[in-house]
């Protein structure tokens, strides 16, 4: 960046795309890299946490930027692709500095952190954050009504002292167009007091979906650190699998405490899949697939298709059954799967388009079995049929991945680990070398 350029405040640097001389894209920004600095004298920058397309995240020294401008970062296209691991002395701008109440030292007022902004020292290579935006009044639900202001590093203290109760709505902010699996990498990289702090501020929802994509300790963690009736909502709104592989993870007495906290409905799902073994159809399948009578029209499939809370799995297929509709369900007659749904006029019935030569699965199907029937098959989902002929829930090919993959392949990268190794010889110097 030139000397000359203008302030860039950290929060319009959150996912940025890092591109290398040639313009190709080599990864987004996930977080700053700074260290603090006695008798408040603005931080150094350090460098930048960037997540390549491997999800690993690399350290790229600020020595190693050339430009910040119109939404991007250019670099020399020297990378260094060893994983990221921060030090005692440093500081994760947005993962560490945002949201935190400090004091104006003039004033002795305390403030909220909205933002923080960075700029290149003129004739030098350094970067320094220089200045502080920060919001008046106390924390809370009607804090955004406070006055707002941007002061110099240097007229705010407390950016040194460990905080307990920071917030975190200016942290999710930067990153609320996230995925919920990169907003679970971003959580899995954080503090286990901010990671805390992270959850706490996310809706139900929302915390739900990212849960979901979390290794299993995190999840324990974060599930313990809820209130019991919050920790209640939250496995409520997940899947029910997911709930069920969760709470299959906890003591006795917590799983129990928790199902009895839970609405009757849902908790009865749960149960009913924390009865089958984990590796078996039966363990895997989720209890809510789109079921459809056989009076239902093409229409009224593409209908319940188009909801936007469905994983692209399971809204590849419907399964048509006699009532009841909710699983187990009457008789499975057979499933109509997404392109043949757009092929037919709306007023089709789905009765007369049903594959009903696809075979079915068994809840007792262990899960190499079930592995092969989507190869087999080509299939993205599959039906699970108990000996009655009952439809009770339906297997997604990304719960078949998840248990057939390694433990904490969520904490790996994409790429075999030969190429990341080879990859390491591209960049000549140390952490943070010129």
């Amino acid at each position: 960046m030139a000397a000359s350029a203008s302030r860039v405040f950290v929060s319009h640097l959150a996912g940025t795309a890092v591109f290398d001389p040639n313009g190709d894209q080599v990864g987004r920004v996930r977080d700053l890299v700074a260290m603090l600095r006695v008798q408040r004298r603005p931080p150094r920058l350090l460098g930048l946490v960037v997540e390549l397309s491997t999800r690993r995240r690399i350290f790229l020294p600020m020595t190693r930027v050339t430009g910040i401008e119109s939404g991007q970062v250019i670099t020399t296209g020297v990378l260094n692709v060893r994983r990221f691991e921060q030090r005692p002395t440093e500081r994760l701008v947005l993962g560490e500095m945002l949201d935190r109440r400090v004091r104006l030292v003039e004033s002795d007022e305390e403030v909220t952190v909205l933002d923080v902004a960075v700029q290149q020292l003129p004739a030098r290579r350094d970067w320094e954050i220089d200045r502080v935006f920060v919001r008046k009044g106390k924390g809370g639900t009607f804090r955004r009504k406070g006055e707002t202001l941007t002061v110099e590093w240097s007229a705010v203290d407390g950016f040194s002292l460990e905080e307990h109760g920071q917030g975190a709505e200016s942290l999710l902010a930067t990153f609320e167009q996230l995925r919920p699996a990169d907003l679970a990498n971003v959580l899995h990289h954080l503090t286990p007091k901010r990671r805390a702090e992270v959850a706490a501020a996310l809706d139900d929802d929302r915390l739900a979906d990212v849960l979901e994509e979390l290794p299993e300790d995190d999840q324990i963690e974060i599930l313990g650190k809820l209130k019991e009736e919050r920790a209640a909502d939250v496995l409520e709104a997940m899947d029910p699998d997911d709930a069920a592989d969760l709470l299959a993870e906890l003591p006795e007495e917590d799983k129990e405490r928790l199902l009895t906290l839970m609405q009757p409905d849902d908790a009865a799902d749960v149960r009913r899949l924390m009865a089958y073994e984990e590796r078996t159809a039966g363990g895997l399948m989720t209890t809510e697939p789109i079921v459809l009578r056989p009076d239902a029209t093409v229409a009224d499939a593409l209908a319940r298709v188009r909801q936007q809370d469905l994983s692209p799995a399971l809204a590849a297929q419907v399964y048509v059954c006699r009532p009841p509709d909710e699983t187990p369900t009457g008789k499975y007659l057979g499933t109509v799967h997404f392109q043949r749904l757009l092929r037919d006029p709306p007023y089709t019935l789905v009765s007369s388009i049903l594959d009903d030569d696809l075979q079915t699965l068994l809840p007792q199907t262990a899960l190499p079995q079930v592995a092969g029937f989507f190869a087999t098959y080509d299939m993205v989902a599959a039906p699970v049929v108990d000996e009655g002929g009952s439809l009770l829930g339906a297997v997604t090919v990304d719960d078949v991945l998840d248990h057939m993959l390694p433990d904490d392949w969520r904490e790996t990268e994409f790429l075999p680990q030969a190429l990341d190794s080879a990859r390491a010889g591209w960049y000549p110097h140390g952490r943070g070398g010129a």
